[in-house]
């Protein structure tokens, strides 16, 4: 994992630590031209992971942990990500499959993120 790739993850891992309180236990960035790709493995805290054990609940905690984080990177940028890319941030995809406590994350940049 080269420095740039460390240090993106670093970002990611601390914004979902300050937005629901446990940060994924591993992650993985691909850089491949102007997108950076995360999977992040072992997201949910105890009390996700025991809301959903019905299918409303897994729905819920979709649902809310989509939403949460489109909106905190909407709303603000977090402190780093476009100086390390070099690049502005332009768009955000995120999906979590909560059966496998899994999610991806693909940040879309204005310009390729040099490696």
């Amino acid at each position: 994992m080269s420095k740039k790739e460390a240090a993106f993850n670093d970002i990611v891992r601390k914004v979902r630590k300050q937005l629901f309180g446990k940060g994924p236990e591993r992650i993985k960035t691909y850089f491949v031209d102007n997108l950076a790709i995360s999977i992040l493995h072992g997201n949910l805290t105890p009390t996700e992971k025991f809301i959903a054990r019905t299918p409303e609940g897994r729905d819920m905690v979709h649902a809310a942990r989509t939403k949460m984080i489109q909106d905190v990177y909407a709303q603000h940028v977090p402190d780093g990500m476009e100086e390390l890319v070099g690049s502005k941030l332009l768009h955000l995809f995120s999906d979590i499959k909560i059966e496998e406590d899994m999610a991806v994350s693909v940040f879309v940049f204005e310009k390729p993120i040099e490696l």
